[in-house]
């Protein structure tokens, strides 16, 4: 079984476009993942049908009994975070989870709990099953979860006897990106001609570098900047990570995106050429 990572040291490059050609072009079977669980959009042009979904639990939150409550303010007192109010309520918004309320209360009137903090999703579509998540508006923990999907997503591949594990990574270098590139065994880097793209990519090819994964660039709307691609290109090829192509801007995607399809199923462009000898490549490669 061998996992593909596909991520970008920026947002809006068009790696879930990508992702989801690579999908359609590969022929499966396959499992698909989707990594970035603050903003999961694999799901959307994929054609999705949830097919199972539970609760994601991290973290602790308190929770405080009024019956056993003596109302001495002890947990005020104690808090840092200012997360007790006069009339010692909780404010779970500015509440870290610390515990020290529950530790110092001499009532045992306040208990921490584990709190859910968003949702595991398990999806069919017509190239494989695939696992998503959602993380509530302002929880921690976005790291915990990508690994839960993907170990979701394993699970599934040595369960059902699946080859591939296909995953839409999620941007930048953060703690999200660290947890997705644990275990891969190839890692597609895309990019874009833009100055950002490029600061972006020298740290995302530092981090990748640091764990020893193999990789390789793919230049997606290469045709924005020529000087800023080839200076992306060299950039890449230096550090070990050959180009494997480079893919013209293509209104087309548009169209895909309006349809909730992948590009290769609306058009047959350059674009699509383009994403076919870099599927070729990585069936090659693994």
């Amino acid at each position: 079984m061998k996992e593909i990572l596909v991520i970008s040291g920026k947002g809006g490059t068009g790696k879930t476009t990508i992702v989801a050609s690579l999908a359609y072009l590969l022929e499966g079977p396959l499992v698909l993942a989707d990594a970035d669980v603050e903003a999961s959009n694999l799901p959307l042009l994929l054609d999705s049908k949830t097919i199972d979904e539970e609760s994601f639990r991290a973290g602790w939150e308190p929770k405080r009994d009024q019956e056993k409550c003596s109302s001495c303010g002890l947990c005020r007192e104690k808090c840092r975070f200012g997360a007790i109010q006069e009339d010692l309520s909780i404010d779970l918004v500015s509440c870290e989870g610390c515990g020290v309320c529950a530790w110092f209360c001499p009532e045992g009137a306040i208990e921490m709990e584990e709190k859910e903090v968003g949702r595991v999703f398990l999806s069919s579509t017509r190239y494989g099953p695939l696992v998503h998540a959602y993380l509530y508006p302002g929880e921690e923990n976005s790291g915990k979860l990508v690994s839960f999907v993907k170990r979701r997503a394993r699970q599934i591949a040595e369960g059902q006897g699946y080859p591939l594990i296909l995953v839409d990574g999620s941007p930048g270098v953060g703690c999200p990106v660290i947890a997705s590139l644990a275990g891969v065994d190839w890692v597609l880097i895309v990019t874009e001609p833009t100055i950002s793209a490029l600061h972006d990519l020298e740290r995302l090819i530092c981090l990748i570098k640091h764990f020893r994964l193999p990789g390789s660039l793919v230049l997606n709307k290469a045709d924005l900047s020529w000087e800023v691609a080839q200076r992306i290109i060299t950039l890449a090829e230096r550090e070990g990570f050959p180009l494997w192509g480079q893919l013209p801007y293509d209104k087309d995607v548009l169209e895909a995106l309006h349809q909730g399809q992948p590009l290769p199923a609306v058009s047959k462009g350059p674009l699509v050429d383009g994403l076919a000898k870099i599927a070729w490549r990585l069936r090659e490669n693994l």
